[in-house]
């Protein structure tokens, strides 16, 4: 079970970081000469580390004390909003 997991959320964040902004800014910062590489994939992986860390603790507090119901209903109204602020330039 561990090890299903763990691929399982290694491979949806893998994918979903392929050709992001995010993935896009450290490539230009790897591109500049006067930036030490290992500085960028310690920083990058650092954030990393840390986003990841924060949605795991708040997707644990959130997941006990709300019903997923209501969760799932909300995170998709978020997704909805931000998709058409975007679509529509204000964001």
């Amino acid at each position: 079970m561990f090890w299903k997991t763990l691929m399982t959320s290694f491979v949806a964040l893998f994918v979903a970081e392929l050709g992001d902004k995010t993935q896009l800014a450290v490539l230009c910062l790897a591109c500049k000469k006067d930036c030490p590489r290992w500085a960028v994939f310690l920083g990058a992986v650092s954030a990393l580390a840390v986003i990841t860390f924060l949605a795991v603790f708040l997707g644990r507090v959130v997941g006990t004390n709300f019903p997923r119901l209501y969760v799932r209903k909300v995170a998709g109204a978020v997704f909805v909003i931000i998709g058409l602020l975007i679509f529509f330039g204000k964001c």
